[in-house]
């Protein structure tokens, strides 16, 4: 046995012996692209108890050490079982930020606090009129007289989870001066600070996982600064290669197909028969797309097997966004489809960990329409399709 499949069968056994039916319940309740507070905490906890919280970390860290190989099997069979998919925002991407570009007293406190999950962090890049244009924002970042603070002022918009972080990392304009990229600061930000104004955006899903951010002279001291002042767009396009990097969302994906084939058998077609049985084009379009989720499975383990061997994987972010975008918003809309007449209740009461309320029909019947509506955006959070797009285009030189 070679020793990533050795490692798949380690991964496979902590999932049975630490995913609680309980868990699994309450994440089949989930509509939203990640696990909403309490119950991410709750996986959170359980994943720093055994020290892999942090995947992509290093061992002088406090994470894990795993190869790119190792993270794409704990990512895939996660989602496979069902797991919650709690927010990278503070792991993921402001983590390896401060490990490359933090002073060691950032490290030494911001850190530690991420991996315990003291620590729960929002992101502040995208503004109103600053989205995929993100060097356009601005939220102005003044240095105070006596040079100990910058006084912020401006807004953040489509901030997730804002409303339970208590920390932001976020890009401010530091200087008019320059060119715009030029002019950029990376800063760092309790969400408890005097002055910022935190407003629900409610997703036509019925989900509250976005936020308008509104800052009235907030104080930042310059200590929480990373990176060089003005130097911030550097510090951004860093992030964004974890944001956009390698992933597993075949896993995922493929969920949504599997609940689709349960609800379509289960479901009646109007004539006697199951949906399943009566409908022999939805079965073939559920076969396509089946087969190009293990296509986008096969190059998200490529793209794995590169990063573990050094190799760059250029462009290929890009595509895997693209079809990994695409092909969620075909499964969901086939999920819709099975299910039939209980798409049409509105089950927004049934979602959510502390839910209580039951599902209007089947158990499975909370959340494809939510999950359905909520994916209209996968193609444009995260990085648009039209902006990948450009990016490949450029590649080859259009």
């Amino acid at each position: 046995m070679s020793d990533h499949a050795a490692f798949r069968q380690t991964i496979q056994a902590f999932l049975v012996d630490k995913l609680t039916p309980e868990l699994k319940a309450a994440n089949s309740r989930q509509a939203g692209v990640f696990a909403d507070a309490e119950l991410s905490r709750r996986w959170h906890s359980i994943l720093y108890d055994q020290g892999w919280i942090a995947p992509n970390w290093p061992v002088e860290h406090g994470g894990p050490g795993w190869d790119p190989v190792e993270r794409f099997i704990f990512q895939d069979e996660s989602a496979r079982a069902g797991a919650p998919y709690i927010p990278v925002i503070g792991t993921q991407m402001c983590g390896p930020v401060i490990m490359r570009y933090g002073t060691d007293a950032q490290k030494a406190r911001f850190l530690p606090a991420m991996l315990s999950g003291e620590h729960y962090w929002c992101q502040g890049y995208s503004e109103p009129g600053a989205g995929s244009d993100l060097a356009a924002l601005k939220t102005r970042a003044d240095l105070s007289q006596d040079g100990t603070h910058y006084v912020v002022n401006g807004s953040k918009i489509w901030t997730t989870h804002a409303h339970k972080a208590n920390w932001m990392f976020m890009l401010v304009r530091t200087s008019q001066e320059a060119k715009p990229q030029a002019g950029i600061s990376f800063l760092l930000t309790p969400m408890d600070a005097p002055g910022i104004t935190v407003q629900p955006i409610i997703s036509i899903s019925g989900e509250h996982e976005l936020n308008a951010v509104f800052f009235d002279n907030v104080r930042v001291p310059v200590e929480n600064r990373v990176g060089e002042e003005n130097a911030g767009w550097g510090v951004a396009k860093y992030l964004l290669e974890f944001e956009r990097g390698a992933g597993a969302a075949a896993g995922r994906i493929r969920r949504f197909i599997d609940q689709a084939r349960i609800m379509a058998q289960a479901e009646g077609g109007g004539g006697g028969a199951s949906f399943w049985d009566e409908n022999p084009d939805f079965r073939a379009r559920l076969a396509q797309l089946e087969i190009e989720v293990l296509g986008l499975e096969f190059s998200e383990r490529e793209v794995a097997a590169k990063l573990a061997a050094g190799q760059p994987i250029g462009a290929t972010s890009s595509l895997l966004k693209l079809g990994a975008s695409t092909l969620l918003q075909r499964a969901t809309e086939l999920n819709v489809e099975a299910l039939g007449v209980y798409a049409m209740p509105d089950q927004r009461a049934a979602l959510g960990f502390a839910a209580n309320t039951p599902p209007v029909g089947p158990d499975y019947a909370a959340t494809p329409m939510a999950k359905y509506l909520n994916t209209r955006a996968a193609t444009i959070y995260g990085g648009s399709y039209e902006v990948q797009h450009n990016i490949l285009a450029r590649v080859i030189g259009l």
